[in-house]
Formats: structure tokens, C-alpha cells, sequence
């Protein structure tokens, strides 16, 4: 209903007679469906935002949490109650139903910070839920009794019926809103802040405090690894990626010990099926052996490599999650957006003015206490108290003793008021004939030394707080060390890592490829993800995705899946120019073009064609025989060209001219070696993976069969190949280009024989994990070195304390053994330590460096 319609309205005859009156009146206040909505719904999206789903700035809390914490102190008396019990106190302030605040509950408690549990409270890691609230119980934890409640410091409003008094926030002394996280959905709003390390909180406030810098990252009560490079301080538009942590038990078992934040390990298991089912990756079985902590056993398919399905269980599970933050407060009944970095400074903002609260309510009820023990010290000593015998009425009483404390009120913090003086009058008989002034004196000055105790924090506020975040540190900071490992992840290409699960064909007749052609010419194994170049005789090419059914052109030269930014793969190209001009010859790799649109490999005249065609996936330049057309005075129809005489070049360069006769046929005539020389190596220690790219360590150029050898902290080695598929473990001590040649001596302990030893050996084996300290896990290493003529400074200690020291030169004390052999003793002394020294020059290097300084001498003088 319009104002328009409102006014064409026919008045009722009734109404006629009294269209000034009352009836009039409203209908001038009719309010139309349309505003209504419009308010209504307004006020509702306020209540969600405002009473349910963002937390407040001042305590990082619900209104349900707050109701529900509220309700556990009033319950408290230090035991477990049930939590049906108290799920029935909360809802004497919470309005919504036992549901809402038995589940709200159980997630406060999950988090294990403010709620002591006891009995079956679900389990974060297997989405197991809660057993019912009558079987379990709860109460408040000690950090929550010490950090969150003070009936002193606490501003209440009344609860929903009027019935009760309830906190509007409570004062908490603690960034309790970012070691807990939240989550919430509103109307037309959401807040997601993700937990964070509760000792790095109160770490980043004594920074803050101090005038430092700080940084704060999530860590996870699931644990996992973290990047955290797109954090942007937790406000929208930031990321993190947070991922499981995979382990190898062999080549064909992998491990899960620790799940993303907000998956499970139902879920985990799920999207791993799915993931295999749909043929991304190639899995056996998986067993699901959670207890206490994470176990899932993923065992392989034969043939199929491990470290490659970790990177697909990464790229097409939720072992790999992204998760965005969006940092969403209420702070003066508006939400707000503001940074992780900018809620802690004012948690610890907050923390100081409460301190600083408590501290001057504090004074002042010593104050109080001060003024009133004085008084009752006057009243007393002075004898007062016999003044008010002769008295008749009551207020005869109090004008007498009023006159007579004032001749020693003077020094007193306030005026005597009239309570003061009732309050004098209530002091029993028995108390003033045992009242010891003594006594009374240094209950005085006691309060008097706390009062100056006080005075001095407030005057220091800043370090008593640092102080006191140090305390609830040093206290409540055990065991709650940070669990999510901040990593760097490298970007995994998807189709680099999934399980060719499809069959590629091709019609050649009619000009199609696809998946679907199983009648047809098989090309190669793929993935449904991948892209394929296509390659026609006349020199035009294309790349496209993987279908079941595709046109592709007919004269069919090349078809092959395609690898993006593949500077390996080199196509070396002879082909004529048009119809009857030169020949050229090329080399050219192919890494990035836009899909579907076609390029051409000729200089596009038209009748241009391919005369030869080669793909080389290592940058083979082999040799070919080129027969011309005989013709008249052509003296040589036939030679050999070498395509290592090309420069590789963009795959839009012209080339250089083969012939500028025509050519007849050209033939192979030698397979070719690779002219791009072996694949330079380097190891990122950030990410524990292989890279071309020149980040992190320089490992070697590698060919063919090398391999790199990897010494763990364990005191063990393997060797593996130089794929950059390869996974790493994370307590590396040695990576580097595997050399059967190279000698190394271990010091190490041996615990069975009881003694130290000295072996020198070369590492040899297969890929199995090996250790050169024998079975023993009690042995333990002092120095491994690659050094040729390694030496070794013996302390002795004990009863030889005062034996000299002595100096062990490796090669002459022991030759060279096997790993697998225990060594040689180094004493049978008692050993103190033992550290490795400068080696000696030898003679052979000396004479090697004068003969090294006659060639220079001889080549100057020339």
C-alpha cells in the first residue's frame, strides 16, 4: 500500500462524520508493510551481529560463552558439576535454548583453555561428538579463574527477563580472543580469526608493552604445517595454507600424523577417496589407526611412486587446505575490522587500564581500612568511648563522640562523617579492653606500606603488567608450546603430479583425438587434466585439453602431452619454405602459448611443409641425411647435417637455411646426445625440496644415473635421485652430489663396547635408510667429516684429567672400511671431548703448490 492509494481510499460512512477525530488519526499513522520489513529486518541482522555470531573487542568473547563462563563462576565451588547443570544456570541469561549453549560448551571446552573436562567430551581431530550433558561434567579452569573474573571490575546490565544481573563483558587480563579464534556468520557479515600460540600472545604483549616489534602467526590445536605469507595480519583478503603432515614409512606406505585445521580424519580419509576414485591419485587400501593421535596409513599401488602421490594427496585432498581470516570485532556496539596485530595491543591496552583498576580499587578500600583503624585507634587510646556514659539521648552519643575525636583527626585521609561515628559506637566492650596498640600500630603501618606498594605500581603501570604477563606465562605456559610448523610451501603443479588415469588416441584418418577412441591409434598415457600439443605436417600447432573426443586437424605430424614452462623438451625442425623455396632447419622448445590458438613453425608462406620432425624430451641433437633433387651442375646431392650446430631458439625464430635446393628426402642418420649439458641443481632448505631455479644450495650439474646423497641427524644416510619430485625429511645434516670416491670419518660413541671409536669409510648402498653407527640406538656421534687427512684433539677427564691432550691424524690411524665396520678405539682413557682440528699440509700438496707457482713464474716471464 502507497501514500497514492492511501489517499484514493473510500472513508467508511461511519467514519464520515468524525474525519478530524480519532479514526482519522490513525489512519494518518497507519505504518505500511513495506517500511516494517525494512526495520525489522534491520533490527534482526543488528541482534545476530551484536548478541550471536562477532565477538567483542573488549573480551573476545559470544554472549553465549560470556553467559556460559558467567554461569559456571556463579555454580563454582572448585569441584566438576554436570554440564547439564550447567547448561540449565546459562539459561537464565541466554534466551536461546539448551541446544545453542550445550554445543557453544563444548566447543570452549575442546579448546582446552578456560574449561577443566572430565568424561567424553568428542574429539577434535576424529569429529567424534560429545557424549550428552548429563554424562559429562565441567568447571572453570585456574587461568580462567585468574585472568577472566572481577566482580569489582565488571559492568552488568540485566539479563533477558529482568529476573538476574549478567556481565556486559568481562574483564579479562588476556588476549583471549586470538588464542582461542572464532567463527562466526551473521547477516550480511562473518567474522573468522584463527587461533593463535598462547605463550607467543603474551610474548608479542611484553613487545608490544616494551616498545617492540612483534609478529603473530595461527598455530593449530590439530597441529599440520602453516604458510603463512599471505597472512595480512588476518584481514580479509589474506590466506593461509595449511597442510597435513605426510610421513614415509617405505616407498609404498605413507603416514598422516597431523590433519588441517577444521578437517578430521573422516574427512581427511573421504576427500582421499574421492581423490582416488576419481583417478587422481592411485591408492591400495587406507587404514585409519587414530587414538590419541593422528594415524593414517595410506598404502600404494604397485609401481607407483611415493613421493610423487604426496605432492597429488597435497594438490587434490583436503590434505592441503587454504583458509581465508577475516578479522571481524564488535567494539561500541559496531562491528569492525581490524588486524590481529591491532587486537593484541588492545587486549594488552585493556589489560593495563584493568590493572590499573584493580590496583585503585584496591587502594582505595586501603585507604578505607587506613581511615577506620586510625579512628578506632583514637577512640580508644583516647578513651572516648567513657564520654558517651552520661548521655541520654542517642544523638547526645554521636555530637560527643564527633567533639571528641576532632582534636586528633587532623592527620586523618577525610573528613569524619557521621557513619564513621555509628560505626565507633558498634565496637563491642570485649574488643577495647584487649585492643594492644602495638598491635593496632602495625596494622596501620602494614596498610600503609601496601598502600605505598600500590602507589609505586601505578606510578610503574607498564612494567607491572609486563610483569605480570611474564607470571601468567611462567604459570599457565606449560605445554602449550606452538604445535603448527611455520613452513614454506613450493606451488605443486597439478598435472605434474597426477596419475595418468586416462588413454590417449588418435583417428588420423578423420583428424580427432580424445580418450574415448579406444578403436583407435593409442598415442600415450594422460591425465584427464592434462594438455596436449599438436603437431600438423604443413608446420601449423596448437595445444589444447585433454577430451574424450576432439578435432584436431588432419596430416597429423606430432601429438604428446604438453608440460608448461618444459625448457627440457627441445624439437629440432627441418622444413621448405612454400611451394618450391629454401630449406631451413631449426631448434626451438615450446613453454608457454595461449590454448587453442594456433601457431605455425614455418615462416607461414603458403605450401609450406615439414621435411623433419624430431621431439627430444632431453635436448638430443642427432645427425641427418639430406638427399636434394638431382638437377643440372648440382655436384653434391646428398650430405649430412648436425643439429648440434644450432642454437636452440624461440619457437618464433626463422631458422637457418639447410638448402636452397630441393630436397628430396631427409633420413636419420645417428642418434644424438644431449647438448644442454647435465640439469644444474639446487636445494631449498625452506621447503626441503630439489628446484632449477637457483634457490637456497647449489647441490651439482647431474646426468644420467647420478644421485645425491642425504645424511640425516639420525646418523644415517640414503641416496636418492635428483628427481623434483622428491620429498625430504626435515632433520637434514648433509645433502650433496653423491661421490663413491669420497672417504668420511665418524667420531662416535659406542655404547656397547663403551668406548670411542674412529672409522673411515665410503657411503655405498642402495635406497634403503643405512647407519654408519651401528644397531645400537644408544651409540652417538661427535664428528662427521669429509676432510682427506682429518685431525683430532683428544681432552681427557676424570682420573686422566691431567693426562695431555692428544692429537689422532685420521688417515694413519685407520684405513679405509666399510660403513657396516666399527672402527677403531681411540683410547681406553677416560674421553672428556673430542673435536676436529686444521689438518696438516702435506707434502705432496706443497710440492703440488711450488710446481703450481713455477708455471705462473715461467708464464710471466713469457
Amino acid at each position: 500500500m502507497n501514500n497514492d492509494e492511501t489517499n484514493d481510499m473510500e472513508i467508511p460512512e461511519e467514519m464520515e462524520n468524525d474525519v478530524n477525530g480519532v479514526h482519522s488519526e490513525a489512519m494518518r499513522n497507519v505504518t505500511y508493510l513495506s517500511g516494517m520489513y525494512q526495520n525489522w529486518f534491520l533490527d534482526y541482522a543488528s541482534y545476530v551481529i551484536l548478541e550471536r555470531a562477532v565477538p567483542y573487542i573488549n573480551d573476545g568473547l559470544k554472549p553465549v560463552q560470556r553467559r556460559i563462563l558467567h554461569a559456571m563462576k556463579q555454580l563454582d565451588d572448585g569441584r566438576y558439576n554436570k554440564v547439564a547443570n550447567i547448561i540449565g544456570n546459562t539459561m537464565q541469561y541466554h534466551p536461546h535454548g539448551d541446544a545453542s549453549i550445550g554445543d557453544a560448551l563444548v566447543q570452549l571446552g575442546q579448546k582446552e583453555l578456560l574449561i577443566d573436562m572430565q568424561g567424553n567430551w568428542g574429539n577434535i581431530l576424529t569429529g567424534d561428538s560429545a557424549a550428552a550433558p548429563r554424562y559429562i561434567e565441567a568447571r572453570l579452569s585456574k587461568f580462567a579463574l585468574e585472568v577472566l573474573f572481577n566482580p569489582k571490575t565488571t559492568n552488568w546490565k540485566q539479563s533477558y527477563d529482568g529476573r538476574n544481573k549478567e556481565p556486559i563483558t568481562l574483564p579479562v587480563k588476556f588476549p583471549l580472543l586470538l588464542a582461542q579464534g572464532v567463527e562466526g556468520i551473521a547477516v550480511g557479515l562473518a567474522s573468522k580469526i584463527l587461533p593463535h600460540n598462547f605463550n607467543e600472545l603474551l610474548d608479542a604483549c611484553v613487545s608490544y608493552l616494551s616498545g617492540e616489534e612483534f609478529e603473530l602467526y595461527p598455530d593449530f590445536p590439530t597441529a599440520g604445517m602453516v604458510e603463512v605469507s599471505r597472512y595480512n595480519d588476518g584481514l580479509r583478503g589474506g590466506a593461509v595454507k595449511v597442510r597435513a603432515r605426510i610421513e614415509k614409512l617405505d616407498n609404498r606406505t605413507l603416514k598422516i600424523t597431523e590433519v588441517p585445521y577444521g578437517k578430521t580424519t573422516s574427512s581427511l580419509i573421504e576427500s582421499i577417496i574421492k581423490a582416488n576414485d576419481k583417478g587422481k591419485i592411485k591408492i591400495k587400501k587406507i587404514d585409519d589407526n587414530t587414538a590419541e593421535f593422528v594415524e593414517i596409513q595410506i598404502h600404494l599401488a604397485s609401481g607407483i611412486s611415493s613421493d610423487t602421490t604426496i605432492d597429488a594427496l597435497y594438490a587434490f585432498t583436503d590434505c592441503e587446505i587454504s583458509i581465508s581470516p577475516n578479522a571481524c570485532i564488535v567494539e561500541d556496539d559496531k562491528p569492525k575490522f581490524i588486524g590481529i596485530a591491532e587486537i593484541l595491543r588492545r587486549a594488552a591496552d585493556n589489560t593495563v587500564a584493568l590493572l590499573k583498576l584493580e590496583l585503585e580499587i584496591r587502594k582505595g578500600e586501603l585507604e578505607e581500612a587506613w581511615h577506620y583503624a586510625s579512628l578506632e585507634r583514637i577512640f580508644i587510646e583516647n578513651r572516648i568511648y567513657r564520654d558517651i556514659e552520661e548521655c541520654e539521648s542517642w544523638e547526645e552519643v554521636v555530637q560527643t563522640i564527633d567533639t571528641g575525636l576532632k582534636p586528633y583527626t587532623a592527620n586523618l585521609m577525610r573528613a569524619v562523617t557521621r557513619d564513621d561515628v555509628v560505626r565507633l559506637t558498634e565496637i563491642k566492650i570485649k574488643r577495647i579492653s584487649k585492643f594492644d596498640i602495638n598491635k593496632a600500630k602495625d596494622f596501620i603501618q602494614s596498610i600503609e606500606d601496601e598502600i605505598a606498594e600500590i602507589e609505586v605500581h601505578l606510578a610503574n603501570i607498564i612494567p607491572f603488567t609486563i610483569k605480570y604477563f611474564k607470571s601468567i606465562k611462567k604459570k599457565f605456559g606449560m605445554g602449550r608450546e606452538r604445535k603448527t610448523e611455520i613452513r614454506s610451501f613450493e606451488n605443486i603443479v597439478a598435472t605434474k603430479v597426477v596419475v595418468a588415469n586416462e588413454k590417449l588416441y588418435v583417428n588420423r584418418e578423420e583428424g580427432f583425438i580424445g580418450t574415448s577412441l579406444k578403436k583407435d591409434e593409442y598415442i600415450c598415457d594422460c591425465s584427464d587434466i592434462d594438455d596436449i600439443i599438436v603437431i600438423r605436417k604443413d608446420g601449423t600447432y596448437f595445444v589444447t585439453k585433454v577430451a574424450d573426443k576432439c578435432f584436431v586437424g588432419k596430416n597429423l605430424l606430432h601429438i604428446a602431452v604438453f608440460g608448461k614452462n618444459d625448457k627440457r623438451t627441445i624439437y629440432n625442425v627441418a622444413y621448405r619454405d612454400g611451394k618450391a623455396g629454401n630449406a631451413y632447419v631449426k631448434r626451438f622448445s615450446v613453454t608457454s602459448i595461449t590454448r587453442d590458438k594456433e601457431y605455425d613453425i614455418t615462416k607461414s608462406t603458403d605450401g609450406s611443409r615439414i621435411l623433419y620432425f624430431s621431439a627430444n624430451p632431453n635436448g638430443e641433437a642427432e645427425i641427418i641425411r639430406v638427399v636434394l633433387k638431382p638437377k643440372a651442375r648440382l655436384k653434391k646431392t646428398a650430405f649430412e647435417f648436425d643439429f648440434a650446430e644450432l642454437a636452440v631458439k624461440g619457437r618464433a625464430s626463422m631458422g637457418n637455411i639447410l638448402s636452397r635446393n630441393d630436397v628430396h628426402k631427409i633420413t636419420l642418420k645417428q642418434e644424438g646426445v644431449s647438448t644442454l649439458g647435465g640439469r644444474k641443481i639446487w636445494f631449498d632448505p625452506d621447503v626441503l625440496r630439489l628446484n632449477t631455479d637457483q634457490r637456497g644450495d647449489f647441490i651439482g650439474e647431474f646426468t644420467g644415473d647420478d644421485k645425491i646423497l642425504v645424511v640425516t641427524r639420525a646418523d644415517a644416510f640414503h641416496f636418492t635421485s635428483f628427481d623434483l619430485s622428491n620429498h625430504y625429511p626435515d632433520n637434514i645434516s648433509i645433502i650433496e652430489k653423491y661421490d663413491e670416491a669420497k672417504v668420511w670419518s665418524a667420531v662416535f660413541f659406542d655404547a656397547d663396547q663403551d668406548y670411542y671409536y674412529l672409522k673411515r669409510f665410503t657411503m655405498e648402498g642402495n635406497g634403503k635408510e643405512l647407519s654408519f653407527l651401528g644397531e645400537n640406538p644408544e651409540n652417538k656421534l661427535v664428528c662427521l667429516t669429509d676432510e682427506q687427512y682429518p685431525r683430532f684433539e683428544i681432552s681427557y677427564g676424570g682420573k686422566n684429567a691431567d693426562r695431555p691432550k692428544e692429537i689422532i691424524d685420521g688417515d694413519e690411524f685407520i684405513g679405509v672400511k666399510s660403513y657396516k665396520a666399527r672402527g677403531k678405539r681411540l683410547s681406553t682413557y677416560e674421553i672428556a671431548k673430542i673435536v676436529e682440528i686444521d689438518p696438516l699440509p702435506r707434502e705432496e700438496e706443497n710440492e703440488n703448490r711450488e710446481a703450481d707457482t713455477l708455471e705462473e713464474t715461467e708464464d710471466n716471464q713469457d
